[in-house]
């Protein structure tokens, strides 16, 4: 078959279209997925994916059309496929080294924005080339298809509308297929795969270069073998678990005293089991206090919900600490829960539902005497519930005495920060509002209830708590001793998140930004002081 009798048979031309909006998409989300574990997945990061791959593809566009114009050769296009294609194979193999060298060099030169710097630089010298050459393939088969004003308009609309299945396809297939079964780096393989193989297929039957399709295939089999990988913490050796759901990537690893869940955020600890059970030294102890100012201890059958399950650490330690509770939880991600059942000996009896946190509360009629919303990670701050519609529902959810405990983090001193307008919302729909801020680390918990009188209980019945001899209960008198020294009266301002306009992961993003820009000081300072041996010294 002659290269033009290939081209004259349509179906190929509407096949390579296909194929190469498919790829396009599914680089977009293996791309998200690539970042997480780095840099969050946020909503700002996926700004910066979107962006700047509609920048690649904008100026991929405008290159192919005038290509097209100047060379009638589609060998220049399926070339440009084929480059493309090995370029996406590498993604898995080089892209977290990439990742991390930038990481490393804006440690030593950036002072604002480090995240978002980060991220954009990262998508910039990963993605941008591979999807700017995708770009051309669309004006450059408009230019080999159309030999008719006639049927222009006709071809064209085909080939559009067989672009936008394969990028529809290319939207789920890495979602609810690829990506959970096998994860993100045979998910760019894949399809990186698919775009080698229509590469191929041209050159072989039109007569084109055989050297470039032979070192194409070569370098797409050493990445496929090198790159097939799923660890993001490639420098781990003893990783217990590490994966991917729907939602998260996930890694459990085991220390000596406890068993540890991080998920999208390497170096970040979402949840913990202790081995030897008891305090967990983390945000969880504090939220102690709010079963204790519900009056737990005193209840036959108090009943707890946790939006946020994650593996249940509060959920055991309400276990632990209050043998007659009724606890159950809601986790979006089932994967999570798997975890937690496999890893973290949560307990069977406490049921988990897999389902989004507001949504449950729309759904049920339940109240409970305590509600703990723990869905908030870093700047992965859901608007949906930081808002003063949800506070309001989760408020409805409540008996009479219950509380509220939500677990903030990026603790900060600036004016109008994150936690400020989440306690001020909070404050405009709970009457009493205190908060604790957990030693060692930057979370903040915050307690609300209908009366003050129940914010505060807590000294009286931490007192209550250590009468009796029971060594649990005088380990959690202790640390609500500890908790009550640190409890301090909100007072609510005028700062208000609603559904209409939420910006919390641009707040979040400043205060982070602050957290790591003050974390980074001592590596800028060593570099400056002994160059490069010095901050390889204080890494």
């Amino acid at each position: 078959m002659t290269r033009s009798s290939l081209l004259d048979k349509r179906w190929y031309l509407y096949l390579t279209e296909f194929f190469s909006g498919m790829a396009v998409m599914a680089v977009e989300l293996g791309a998200s997925r690539l970042l997480a574990p780095y840099f969050s997945s946020s909503q700002i990061v996926w700004t910066i994916i979107i962006g700047t791959i509609m920048i690649a593809m904008a100026l991929g566009n405008l290159y192919g059309g005038r290509a097209a114009d100047r060379d009638h050769d589609p060998g220049r296009l399926y070339g440009r496929i084929l480059i493309s294609a090995v370029w996406i194979a590498a993604i898995p193999l080089l892209g977290k080294y990439i990742i991390l060298a930038i990481t490393g060099i804006l440690v030593i030169t950036v002072n604002t924005n480090f995240l978002i710097w980060a991220a954009f630089l990262a998508c910039m010298v990963i993605f941008v080339f591979p999807l700017f050459l995708l770009g051309t393939v669309t004006p450059s088969l408009v230019k080999y298809s159309v030999n008719s004003l006639d049927n222009n308009g006709r071809i064209v609309g085909t080939l559009g509308a067989w672009n936008t299945i394969g990028s529809i396809l290319g939207t789920f297939l890495p979602t609810f297929v690829t990506i959970p079964a096998v994860g993100t780096a045979v998910t760019f393989l894949l399809f990186s795969g698919i775009l080698l193989v229509i590469a191929v297929v041209y050159f072989l039957t039109s007569g084109g270069k055989k050297t470039g399709v032979i070192i194409s295939i070569v370098i797409f089999v050493l990445c496929s073998i090198l790159g097939n990988s799923d660890s993001f913490a490639f420098w781990e050796r003893d990783l217990t678990y590490e994966g991917e759901s729907v939602y998260n990537y996930l890694q459990v690893r085991d220390t000596e005293r406890a068993t540890i869940l991080s998920t999208n955020v390497l170096f970040g600890v979402q949840s913990v089991r202790m081995k030897g059970g008891g305090l967990t030294g983390m945000y969880y102890d504090y939220a102690l206090a709010a079963p204790v100012m519900a009056g737990f201890s005193e209840k036959e059958h108090p009943s707890a919900l946790v939006l946020g399950m994650g593996t249940g650490t509060w959920a055991t330690q309400l276990k632990e600490y209050f043998p007659g509770v009724q606890a159950e939880g809601v986790e979006i991600d089932e994967d999570i829960t798997r975890l937690a059942r496999t890893y973290f000996a949560l307990d069977e009896e406490i049921p988990v539902v897999t389902y989004d946190g507001r949504a449950f509360l729309q759904a049920v009629d339940t109240c409970y005497d305590c509600i703990m919303v723990d869905a908030y990670r870093d700047i992965t701050i859901p608007f949906s519930m930081s808002s003063t519609e949800f506070f309001t529902l989760v408020r409805d959810h409540l008996n009479p005495g219950g509380v509220m405990v939500v677990n903030m983090n990026m603790r900060s001193d600036e004016e109008g920060n994150i936690n400020e307008q989440l306690a001020d919302t909070i404050a405009a729909v709970f009457p009493a509002v205190a908060y604790a801020d957990v030693s060692g680390s930057t979370n903040r918990e915050l307690f609300a209830a209908a009366g003050q009188e129940t914010i505060d209980s807590l000294v009286a019945h931490a007192q209550s708590l250590a009468v009796g001899g029971d060594a649990k209960r005088a380990e959690l008198a202790g640390m609500m001793a500890a908790v009550s020294g640190r409890m301090t009266a909100y007072e609510g301002g005028d700062y208000r998140l609603t559904d209409d306009k939420a910006p919390v992961e641009l707040l979040g993003m400043r205060v982070i930004d602050s957290l790591i820009r003050d974390e980074i000081g001592i590596y800028k300072d060593s570099f400056k002081k002994e160059g490069l041996k010095g901050l390889l010294k204080a890494m």
